[in-house]
């Protein structure tokens, strides 16, 4: 029995880090977002945003809380800190006012970053500890 309730539980990993979220353009979501699977942001959040798999912030998104992901892609308005394990991207449209932690940045030109900016692989190593 043990070992079939260990499959169910495998399958039911994979499938949820194999998922996609969207919260459109013009949603509010008042609390905290926990997913394994990707998310794509075009509305408003009030809360922190955590994901093990990849965020991607359209251009109208606007986030008032943490970040935490294993990769991001950012093109609208963050308040708050951001934590990103391997690779986050600042899109031209993008405004972010907090810190950044990540392994790598790519910073289109046009984007504004205010806030302080740790990089590298010590980075990665402790949101896996975590």
């Amino acid at each position: 029995m043990a070992l079939f309730g260990s499959k169910e539980e495998q399958r039911t990993a994979e499938d949820a880090s194999s998922s996609n979220n969207i919260i459109g353009k013009g949603t509010v979501i008042e609390g905290n977002i926990i997913t394994n699977g990707n998310i794509r942001i075009e509305g408003r959040l009030i809360g922190n945003l955590v994901s093990k798999a990849k965020i991607v912030l359209g251009q109208s998104a606007e986030i008032e809380g943490n970040i935490t992901a294993q990769n991001a892609e950012i093109a609208g308005t963050v308040k708050g800190k951001t934590d990103i394990a391997e690779l986050l991207t600042l899109k031209t449209t993008s405004v972010i006012n907090g810190d950044i932690n990540t392994a790598k940045l790519v910073v289109e030109a046009g984007a504004v970053f205010n806030g302080l900016c740790k990089m590298g692989n010590t980075v990665s190593q402790q949101q896996t500890t975590k």
